[in-house]
């Protein structure tokens, strides 16, 4: 992995967040559709990054980001599990920062997460004063396998927000 990519993870995560909303947008407009918002979480506290809404669906969305084929095991939040239509996100990018494929863990429109509460619990990143990395209580360590892995763009909208005629 290249140094500025651990360095500025944060910054990698945003212009990844950033890109696919535009893409996400661009393709709805394209397909006539107009009835979308998009609300962005000032901070991480209750495990989503952004909400998108199309109509009736109401989607709060965490973003997850690497360069490995396939995602590993994903920290996600139970607090995220508690909102409707909570789903994860895992967008491969390369160097460049081109997105593709992505992965999905949530359920259809309108349902929760699939069960997390039987996962492992997973460590924080930093440790304490004495040495020690402390559980996450409120998050669940949710394994790549879980994820279904989208090709396009218009496959991630569709399992956000439901059938219809997104194009390619």
């Amino acid at each position: 992995m290249p140094e500025k990519d651990s360095l500025h993870s944060t910054l990698r995560e945003r212009i990844v967040e950033h890109a696919f909303v535009g893409d996400a947008l661009r393709l709805l407009w394209r397909n006539g559709v107009v009835d979308v918002e998009v609300l962005r979480s000032e901070f991480d506290a209750h495990g989503y990054d952004l909400v998108m809404t199309q109509g009736r669906v109401v989607r709060h969305i965490q973003f997850k980001t690497g360069t490995s084929k396939k995602p590993g095991d994903v920290s996600v939040s139970l607090a995220l599990a508690e909102k409707p239509s909570g789903c994860v996100i895992w967008i491969r990018v390369n160097e460049h920062l081109e997105m593709g494929p992505f992965f999905w863990f949530g359920g259809p429109p309108g349902e929760r997460l699939p069960l997390i509460d039987d996962c492992e619990i997973p460590l924080r990143a930093a440790h304490n004063k004495a040495g020690v990395r402390p559980p996450r209580r409120n998050h669940r360590l949710v394994s790549g396998r879980r994820f279904e892995e989208l090709q396009t763009m218009a496959e991630v909208l569709t399992r956000l927000f439901g059938k219809a005629d997104r194009g390619t």
